[in-house]
C-alpha cells in the first residue's frame, strides 16, 4: 500500500516562502497523479494544486494562482509545492494525496493521503 510523507512546513512571516515536499513509497509513484490540499482551523479541507503523472499538466486553485507552484521529480518519488508570497490566510495543515486514476480537485479522486504538515504564516 502506498505511503506519503510530507515535510517542509513551519513558521514563516507574511511575504515569505516555503517549499513542501511529499515523498512516496510502496507504489509506482510515476504512475500516480498527485494533489495538495489544506485544512485551516475550523474549516473544511480544500484543494490547492494537482499535477498529473508526467508533470505536464498542473492545476491550481484561484486563491493560490501565481503564488504556489506544484512540481514533481519522478526519479526521487517526490512532489513539491513551492509557496511564495505567503499570507496569513495560507495558514493550514497541508496534505499531499495520490490518485491511481484521474486528476482533479475532489478528494474522492485520491486514494492515498499523507499525515500533513503544518504551515503557519504570521502577519
Amino acid at each position: 500500500q502506498g505511503q506519503l510523507v510530507e515535510s517542509g512546513g513551519g513558521l514563516v512571516q507574511a511575504g515569505g516562502s516555503l517549499r513542501l515536499s511529499c515523498v512516496a513509497s510502496g507504489r509506482t509513484f510515476s504512475s500516480l497523479s498527485m494533489g495538495w490540499f489544506r485544512q485551516a482551523p475550523g474549516k473544511e479541507r480544500e484543494f490547492v494544486a494537482a499535477i498529473n503523472w508526467s508533470g505536464l499538466k498542473t492545476y491550481n486553485t484561484d486563491v493560490v494562482k501565481g503564488r504556489f507552484t506544484v512540481s514533481r521529480d519522478n526519479a526521487k518519488n517526490t512532489v513539491y509545492l513551492q509557496m511564495n508570497s505567503l499570507k496569513p490566510d495560507d495558514t493550514a495543515v497541508y496534505y499531499c494525496a495520490g490518485a491511481l486514476t484521474g486528476l482533479g480537485r475532489s478528494e474522492r479522486v485520491y486514494n492515498y493521503w499523507g499525515q500533513g504538515t503544518q504551515v503557519t504564516v504570521s502577519s
